[in-house]
């Protein structure tokens, strides 16, 4: 038998393997190879036009010891961060259990809702989105209708951030729909007990409803703050692409995407991206480390 069975195993190990092989590729093509580039080039001087010369840590002191535009980029992504992810999974819980009610053409709310989701980060929803904060836009008029002289969002500094949050928080759809699936998935035995109990819309959802969706906000936290941080499109459309008036829509990945394609210093653009990326899998690791004091699963274990 045993004779049978391996060489069946390694048949199987092979057709897995060349399913995997797309992926491997991919993976050490495009993903791998170009970050272990990309973190040699953080310790040279590279100009996209000569050969990297390199300087060892020389990127990495001048970030963090003479570049104040570092120090102001990093201070408004973590201000965007903090404004539009919180923001963005409140509204998407609410949407979400406002679509739990069983209303009828569910599909169709569902798939309009997540629409945004899609779009929002194109470069077309953008220029409109420019549009409609613009001074004479519709925010304007629609804040003139009730005798408000609304500010210029785009090109006053106090405000152009508000109008890119904005856009963030439309693009709710994908944290809606997984929070929806969430609150399919709790048992409705549950609420028709505590009403029995004589609990009330309030308590039943912060002791059922929240919860049971904790492993839900998990994951849209975490997927949140990843794509918070890498947030591009908005801050280079909306803020001119040179980081708007007074550097006001100036996001770490704008300033990234600046030092390495406009001013041709690839080497401190990459040193740029791997702080950024110790920075995301700092918050991410926060989040898992705090999340067995707050994540519940169904079993009634705690999240680890």
């Amino acid at each position: 038998m045993r004779t049978v069975r391996r060489p069946l195993a390694r048949t199987h190990n092979r057709t897995a393997y060349l399913f995997l092989l797309p992926w491997l590729v991919g993976f050490f093509c495009l993903t791998l190879g170009p970050m272990i580039g990309s973190l040699y080039l953080s310790f040279t001087k590279y100009n996209l036009l000569a050969a990297p010369n390199w300087t060892g840590l020389e990127n990495y002191k001048q970030i963090f010891g003479d570049d104040a535009t570092f120090g102001h980029s990093l201070k408004l992504t973590f201000t965007y961060v903090l404004l539009s992810v919180p923001l963005r999974l409140v509204f998407a819980l609410l949407v979400a259990m406002a679509l739990n009610k069983g209303i009828r053409a569910l599909g169709v709310y569902r798939t309009v809702y997540y629409v945004p989701s899609l779009l929002g980060g194109s470069i077309a929803i953008s220029i409109v989105w420019r549009q409609i904060f613009d001074g004479d836009g519709v925010v304007n008029r629609a804040l003139g209708w009730f005798g408000i002289d609304g500010p210029s969002w785009i090109a006053h500094p106090d405000y152009l951030l508000y109008p890119i949050v904005a856009l963030s928080v439309w693009q709710f759809g994908s944290a809606m729909v997984i929070f929806l699936a969430g609150l399919k998935q709790i048992p409705a035995d549950l609420y028709e007990a505590s009403q029995v109990d004589g609990a009330g819309k309030a308590r039943r959802f912060f002791s059922i409803s929240l919860p049971m969706l904790t492993p839900v906000i998990f994951f849209n936290l975490i997927m949140s703050i990843i794509n918070s941080f890498q947030a591009f499109t908005p801050a280079y459309v909306i803020g001119d692409g040179r980081g708007g008036p007074l550097d006001a829509s100036m996001f770490y990945t704008l300033y990234l995407y600046l030092k390495g394609f406009a001013y041709f210093d690839m080497g401190y653009a990459s040193a740029l991206a791997w702080i950024m990326l110790l920075i995301i899998a700092a918050f991410t690791g926060l989040v898992f480390a705090t999340s067995r004091f707050w994540v519940f699963y169904g079993d009634g274990k705690e999240g680890r």
